[in-house]
């Protein structure tokens, strides 16, 4: 009966654990999603970084919704921009190969009832956070924060 509350505990720890990892950090700005985005844009591209592909979610979302039996908005609008960084990705994929998981970056502007945020998804602990240090520098700047 030990071992199985051992393995139960030690299960939802890391249930936990792996929840935490995918939550996203975002970052509440007062300016217009048109701004906002302009800024994110600038963030990005002023470090040197090039942005690769921009996802338009909260047009794919408000697009499809009716094919797939929802009429739920969930965004106002929603873009996700893909980018990478040749240094940093190099560098956590020599401390570990299976790093290649979290790249391309992304960081998203999203306006949802009146309230627009900049964010970007939570990475792990280790060689990852020289590069959630860089996203989260990104958001701060782009949110004026």
């Amino acid at each position: 009966m030990r071992k199985l509350a051992v393995t139960m505990t030690t299960a939802v720890a890391l249930a936990a654990q792996a929840a935490a990892a995918g939550e996203a950090i975002t970052y509440v700005t007062s300016d217009s999603f048109e701004d906002a985005s302009f800024a994110l844009e600038s963030a990005i591209v002023d470090r040197g970084l090039v942005i690769d592909y921009v996802s338009h979610v909260g047009d794919m979302l408000n697009r499809t919704g009716a094919d797939v039996g929802s009429d739920v908005k969930i965004f106002d609008a929603a873009d996700i921009y893909i980018f990478c960084s040749a240094v940093l990705s190099r560098k956590v994929m020599e401390a570990d190969p299976m790093n290649i998981a979290h790249c391309p970056y992304g960081v998203f502007v999203a306006e949802r009832g009146g309230q627009v945020m900049i964010g970007y998804r939570d990475l792990p602990d280790g060689p990852m956070a020289e590069v959630e240090a860089l996203l989260d520098a990104i958001a701060r700047e782009a949110a004026g924060q």
